[in-house]
């Protein structure tokens, strides 16, 4: 992949964001994807540092996640908010990881977005189940860098 543009088809963006809608409905948090090409950063320090920028930190339960990834450098990052990382298992970040990897590994990258959306979205129900009175708080567009 050259290029970011390339790394999903739009077809595919569609079903990423159509798995966030899916994965929200039933939770108070967010979950967010960021792509972008490469990254000079430690990718954990330049994921942490899209999560503020894209004000995932503002999120009024401390209950979102940003998958992050860096296409060229072939480097992704899953982080939570503090809300989140409180509650779930110690593994969780790394199971998710996992699910992803099995997926990326044979190219399919759309599968293992979808189902790291899935997992993080079961988890945030299971702790920050949907209250009649929530708001969507944060785009489920994919944001690009």
């Amino acid at each position: 992949m050259s290029k970011v543009e390339d790394f999903l088809t739009k077809e595919e963006e569609q079903e990423i964001v159509e798995a966030i809608r899916k994965a929200e409905k039933n939770t108070s948090g967010e979950i967010r994807v960021h792509l972008e090409k490469r990254t000079s950063m430690d990718a954990y320090d330049r994921a942490m540092e899209v999560f503020n920028d894209l004000k995932m930190d503002a999120t009024e339960l401390q209950n979102g996640v940003l998958i992050y990834l860096a296409v060229e450098d072939r480097n992704f990052v899953i982080c939570g908010d503090k809300g989140i990382n409180d509650v779930v298992d110690d593994d969780f970040w790394n199971s998710t990881r996992d699910i992803m990897v099995s997926h990326f590994k044979s190219g399919n990258f759309k599968q293992g977005l979808v189902d790291g959306i899935t997992k993080a979205g079961e988890q945030l129900q299971k702790y920050f189940p949907y209250l009649k009175d929530d708001t969507n708080e944060l785009s489920n567009e994919i944001s690009k860098g």
